[in-house]
């Protein structure tokens, strides 16, 4: 994985995972980004609200996309949803170093530790320690830290990490497909498995 700056963008941003299906169908049937780029603005595939929110919505999610090989794709199209989700949240993860480092610092963390509930201490750990660590997250604001933190948790609950459920937030461990297992493999992130799955 190609490591990127933190960023605090993500407060801006959803887990669109019908948007970002849509891209994946439409590049596994021979359009490229530039085709898709200029079908959402001509026909507004994503129904967002405004033009500005389409254009947001198609550059993050074709991020999201390129972050990925295209070997995933196929893969993605030929899943069931849990697994399409998955492998959401995996490009949700490969374009945005924070959120993966979320994800193998805290999620793991609980999974190998055998604890099933996150809890607001934990998000608020994890931030301090990334604002010792780097001079970006030192100069975010409580708010911002706040809202990315809710941001997070909301990818976890969407992506089937976490338990739709009010109150106690229950994470779930995800079964990862023989096909989705050989294609990390094959990419060579066995570190996104790890963080997924709670192996050493």
């Amino acid at each position: 994985m190609k490591r990127k700056a933190y960023s605090a963008g993500m407060v801006k941003q959803s887990f669109w995972f019908a948007e970002f299906r849509k891209v994946v169908q439409l590049l596994t049937a021979g359009h490229t980004l530039a085709d898709i780029k200029a079908m959402n603005l001509a026909e507004n595939i994503f129904a967002a609200p405004t033009q500005a929110r389409a254009t947001q919505i198609f550059n993050t999610v074709s991020l999201r996309a390129q972050a990925l090989n295209p070997s995933f794709y196929d893969v993605f199209v030929s899943s069931d949803v849990a697994t399409q989700k998955l492998i959401a949240l995996i490009a949700v993860m490969q374009s945005d170093s924070l959120f993966f480092d979320f994800v193998y610092e805290v999620y793991r963390e609980k999974l190998i530790l055998g604890l099933d509930e996150l809890t607001d201490s934990d998000v608020a750990v994890f931030f301090r320690d990334k604002q010792r660590q780097s001079e970006i997250v030192a100069k975010w604001q409580d708010y911002t830290l706040h809202r990315l933190g809710t941001c997070y948790k909301t990818l976890l609950m969407e992506a089937g990490l976490m338990a739709r459920a009010t109150g106690a937030r229950i994470l779930l461990r995800p079964i990862l497909t023989e096909e989705l297992e050989a294609c990390l493999a094959e990419n060579y992130m066995a570190a996104v498995r790890h963080a997924l799955t709670g192996a050493r």
